[in-house]
């Protein structure tokens, strides 16, 4: 949620943002509105000071004075109702009009319509050239016995899989690189010298989070609106939905919370099972795992100040680029366009990897600048050292999207004889193994 002080000293601005994502919102109704409201307040207000000095009075009065100043008191009643009321409708209006505006665009973001606009910023790594017919993942996966959607679909229906033997293990030896780079300061100091800011070494942790979440929470961490929730999974007899990522429940781990300045900046990473419809998808990537209802991902959620937050941002794109380097996978770089830019976010970066199977790079990774948008919402706060108290900022960002990292080691890895050559960073987590579906060695 934006900062209605700042709207109201600087439409332009959000106008001016609104038009790069192609968003439509009425800035000067609201604004009207927004005067109603305050003036419906200062009627409230008046009327209750009013009741107030007529209670006064009927108590030191008596005889017929009393009896008008108590009659005067309950059409003040009436009137102070009625007020009240035409308050609290003005200010649920106000309030949902507040949540449908977006986060303002950083003056990177260009303007556009949608994914088809977006920008490449950079590209890693040479595709490799095959001297044989390159496999899709999902063909290579049931050749190999590691993939099984057709059981998964009579046992769940479509778009579920199950994931056998050796293919687990490399998802766990995924998590587990995943955990030793983003716990090791060496490391992170490591990835942050390659930036010109200097950016703290602090490591992430670990946090197990709840995959479910109460709706008033979602609404507050910008995650679940009329335009989102078809996209949700929801426990109608529970009243909670289930998370669509990891960034669900851990942004509003400190909800109604201020932070002490010394305390940040404040890193996390969770591992969790994340379940969206894909009502949107409408056929897309039906065939294998890329766009199922069920993945799992691991995710990183960081607390900074204002002035550290961009930086912040960029610090978790150069980890996802370091990890991906490290699994050899060729990969670019891509700016959202305001249009494909999600509400909460500033600025939007996505990871796109090299799928030989489909001959196309693919998202696998992706990495939201939230600014204080969420944690205004959810009253985010961190004390400054000479007492002052500000909002936090937040960024969250993939660190492994665990099937569609599957799908990519696959493709790119495979042999001519249908085994898949595991990356060396991973090989030690899995015994020392060089290859899924073969005895030879690499």
């Amino acid at each position: 949620m934006l900062d209605i002080k700042f709207i109201r000293e600087h439409p332009d601005i959000l106008k001016e943002s609104l038009a790069r994502r192609n968003a439509r919102f009425d800035v000067d109704y609201l604004l009207d509105l927004d005067e109603r409201r305050r003036a419906k307040i200062g009627e409230v207000n008046d009327l209750r000071n009013r009741q107030h000095v007529i209670s006064d009075a009927v108590i030191t009065i008596g005889g017929a004075d009393r009896e008008r100043k108590i009659a005067e008191s309950r059409a003040m009643k009436e009137a102070l109702a009625h007020t009240e009321f035409e308050m609290k409708t003005l200010e649920e209006e106000f309030k949902t009009l507040m949540y449908e505006i977006p986060n303002l665009l950083h003056p990177d973001v260009p303007p556009g319509k949608d994914d088809s606009e977006n920008k490449a910023l950079r590209t890693w790594g040479e595709k490799r050239e095959f001297a044989f017919e390159v496999k899709d993942h999902i063909a290579l996966g049931e050749q190999l016995g590691v993939i099984d959607m057709e059981k998964a679909a009579e046992v769940s229906g479509a778009r579920f899989a199950y994931l056998k033997g050796d293919l687990v293990s490399l998802q766990f030896a995924l998590i587990r690189f995943a955990s030793d780079t983003l716990s090791s300061r060496e490391t992170l100091r490591r990835i942050a010298g390659t930036m010109q800011e200097n950016i703290p070494d602090a490591p992430f942790m670990p946090v197990s989070i709840p995959l479910m979440i109460r709706p008033e929470v979602y609404q507050k961490a910008a995650r679940l609106s009329e335009t989102t929730k078809e996209e949700r999974y929801r426990l109608a007899d529970d009243d909670l939905y289930l998370i669509g990522s990891g960034e669900h429940t851990l942004v509003p781990l400190h909800m109604n919370e201020t932070i002490p300045e010394d305390k940040l900046p404040l890193r996390y990473v969770t591992f969790s099972t994340c379940f969206r419809r894909e009502a949107g998808s409408y056929g897309k990537d039906t065939r294998g795992i890329l766009r199922v209802h069920q993945f799992d991902k691991v995710e990183m959620e960081s607390f900074t100040s204002a002035e550290d937050s961009f930086q912040e941002h960029l610090f978790f794109i150069a980890i996802q680029e370091h990890l991906v380097r490290a699994l050899g996978l060729p990969y670019r770089v891509v700016l959202s366009c305001g249009g494909d830019t999600d509400e909460p976010c500033s600025h939007h970066v996505d990871i796109e990897c090299w799928m030989p199977g489909q001959n196309k790079y693919r998202e696998t990774h992706s990495a939201d600048y939230t600014t204080d948008y969420q944690t205004r919402r959810l009253n985010t706060k961190v004390k400054i050292a000479d007492g002052s108290v500000e909002l936090l900022h937040a960024n969250d960002a993939t660190v492994f999207a665990i099937g569609r990292m599957l799908i990519a080691i696959m493709e790119n890895y495979q042999q001519e004889d249908g085994s898949i050559e595991i990356p060396k960073v991973l090989q030690p987590y899995m015994g020392g193994k060089e290859r899924i579906g073969s005895n030879k060695k690499v």
